[in-house]
């Protein structure tokens, strides 16, 4: 005799890495903590993660910087906090005049979060990005379609 397993049925939404509505082009300068509190709200704000993941991204910035080299920050919580992410996302600010970062120049931010392991696959295809210089120019001074196709990989 056969038996037919029953699946779960998932109740949760399965969201996109990056939706347009998470992207802010063309931002004025603020200060680090401002920036992460806003990208951080922007993941809060699509469901991704719930609030106390924005104050973890602070503290991650407060141990450990995330200015990556070429205009970008990357802020994510700390480890502790990944029970907060409900779906792996990210939520993008650019700024042309640039804002200071713990001491370096930033025109890109791309707040994270990801489920398991996935915030470094996450981190790997932006970086991959970004090592292109034309790519990271594009980012930093591009409108929301040019950067969600980009960051999408849909360019």
């Amino acid at each position: 005799m056969f038996f037919k397993s029953k699946k779960k049925e998932e109740t949760v939404e399965k969201k996109e890495l990056l939706y347009r509505s998470n992207i802010r082009v063309g931002c004025e300068p603020d200060t680090q903590e401002q920036v992460i509190r806003q990208v951080g709200q922007m993941l809060v704000d699509r469901g991704y993660v719930d609030q106390p993941y924005v104050e973890a991204m602070v503290e991650r910035e407060h141990s450990f910087s995330t200015f990556m080299g070429s205009g970008l920050a990357l802020p994510h919580g700390v480890e502790a906090a990944k029970k907060e992410i409900k779906a792996s996302g990210i939520a993008v600010m650019t700024f042309p005049k640039g804002i200071d970062w713990g001491g370096n120049e930033v025109h890109v931010v791309i707040g994270i979060a990801g489920v398991g392991d996935e915030h470094l696959d996450i981190l790997s295809v932006i970086a991959d990005k970004m090592l292109d210089e034309s790519t990271a120019d594009r980012l930093a001074t591009g409108d929301a379609d040019t950067v969600y196709e980009i960051l999408s990989g849909k360019e």
